[in-house]
């Protein structure tokens, strides 16, 4: 599973600052740990739900930074960018897991470190596919809308 630049630096930051001075979550640490496993779970689940979708389309050696086809099913109905999505959960969901404070500020710092390359992708992704990508674009969020995802679920 892809590992983005921005995570990698986020979550490294995340266990040195743990490491170096250590900020401890308020509250039960049962509680940090039961929503970190939760997030944790959640952003895996996305990641290899978004994989097996694009594998679904593109065949078995797809690859992630040279897409054939532009895939709108799965969980690309919800987001755009649902792999940086769940990695940001994986990486939430590790830090409060361990019960460290730090990833509530690590984890937006990594993101926005990756939206830039984010929005360099779409644009590439706009000149490959045309319309077609620039109408997905206008109904689909580019991370995430709460509405959209209780849809999902109502």
């Amino acid at each position: 599973m892809p590992l983005p630049p921005g995570q990698v630096a986020g979550l490294a930051a995340d266990l040195l600052l743990a490491r170096l001075r250590p900020a401890r979550l308020p509250g039960p640490r049962s509680l940090g740990r039961t929503a970190g496993a939760g997030l944790l779970l959640a952003g895996c689940v996305i990641n290899l739900l978004s994989l097996a979708e694009r594998r679904r389309h593109e065949g078995e050696g797809f690859d992630l930074e040279h897409p054939g086809r532009l895939v709108v099913t799965g969980p690309y109905t919800v987001s755009r960018n649902p792999m940086y999505a769940g990695w940001w959960l994986i990486h939430l969901g590790t830090g409060l897991l361990q019960g460290s404070a730090w990833a509530l500020l690590t984890t937006p710092a990594a993101a926005l470190a990756e939206h830039r390359g984010v929005l360099a992708e779409e644009r590439a992704l706009s000149e490959l596919f045309g319309a077609e990508f620039d109408a997905y674009a206008a109904r689909v969020p580019r991370y995430f809308s709460l509405r959209r995802l209780r849809r999902l679920w109502v």
